[in-house]
């Protein structure tokens, strides 16, 4: 009898430590930017590293050098045997993620996309910026006031297969299609998410065309790429620059009047929220058909479909941009 007992309590605190064990792990929420260097994406991290540490979550960060496809899958299979409990996605091509994202989903780990989406079923939710269509208009309609609705302008991209800027692209050439017949979209050049290679591209599109009135880059990257261009060629006021980008990397060039305005959204409450959504997702608290999340300090956001939205783009230009730190 006394073996049994003693048996028996041997057994009980092994499942004492077993339960203390899983109550103090944390869930381990793995978050995947297109390009870790890119100050964009570290801007993501920043609000991505608060939302964490309010949720007591452990958050993995890690991404390709630059923007590599090839390079995300591999990350991607490294975290699902890691067995993180959910990933947050950045993709940089939409298709080309898809596999390796249901295979994460096969092996139980949720999976969220953000800033740029994978393949529906391929996730449980995109936590979306912005509509493309919101985006494509906003940049296009920026661009036509600034060379009065007529001229020549070209489109400064990360890269020709980045699903995000391939949709918002579709939808400035619908604008232009639909608003602006007097302006011409002359050329499309990728930049790889790289400053100096947007900057050499931006001039080489001046000297191409010397009758283009606008650089619109819609990486962020290649907004003072371009202006840092347009200020070497002398042409400020001459070929405007607009574009999506963070306001600490465009401040100078606003206020140098090279760069005329830039677009985007909160980039920090974008990791912020992906966060939320993720641990949400990973504890079941956020399902299929749900209208609504509560983002911790952020308060609610509406869920259109599978899409939860962060809100519209917003303008930033000498009036307003030193009122912003990111």
């Amino acid at each position: 009898m006394k073996r049994i007992l003693a048996s028996l309590l041997v057994a009980g605190l092994a499942l004492a430590e077993i339960n203390s064990q899983a109550a103090d792990s944390k869930l381990i929420i793995a978050m995947l930017p297109k390009a870790k260097g890119n100050a964009y994406f570290l801007s993501c991290k920043a609000g991505a590293d608060k939302a964490a540490k309010e949720l007591g979550v452990e958050l993995l960060f890690d991404g390709p050098t630059d923007s590599n496809a090839a390079k995300q899958n591999e990350i991607v299979e490294n975290w699902i045997t890691l067995g993180v409990d959910a990933i947050a996605v950045a993709a940089e091509n939409k298709e080309g993620i898809s596999t390796a994202l249901r295979k994460a989903q096969k092996a139980g780990v949720k999976v969220i996309t953000y800033d740029a989406d994978a393949l529906p079923d391929a996730r449980s939710f995109f936590v979306n910026q912005a509509t493309p269509q919101g985006i494509g208009y906003a940049l296009m309609d920026e661009a036509a006031r600034l060379c009065n609705e007529e001229g020549e302008f070209a489109i400064i991209t990360a890269t020709l297969t980045a699903a995000n800027q391939r949709e918002w692209q579709k939808h400035i050439e619908a604008r232009l299609k639909e608003k602006y017949p007097k302006m011409k979209l002359v050329a499309v050049r990728p930049s790889d998410d790289l400053k100096d290679k947007a900057q050499s591209e931006a001039t080489a599109l001046m000297s191409a065309n010397p009758n283009l009135k606008c650089l619109l880059a819609i990486c962020s990257p290649g907004v003072p790429g371009a202006a840092e261009a347009v200020k070497q060629a002398g042409k400020t006021g001459k070929v405007k620059v607009l574009g999506l980008g963070l306001p600490n990397e465009n401040k100078r060039y606003v206020h140098e009047g090279v760069t005329d305005a830039v677009i985007l959204w909160n980039t920090e409450d974008l990791g912020y929220l992906a966060v939320h959504a993720a641990a949400a997702l990973a504890k079941d608290q956020l399902k299929p058909g749900a209208k609504s999340l509560k983002a911790g300090k952020l308060g609610e956001f509406q869920i259109e479909g599978d899409n939860i939205m962060l809100g519209k783009p917003y303008i930033f230009n000498k009036t307003n941009i030193d009122q912003f730190d990111f």
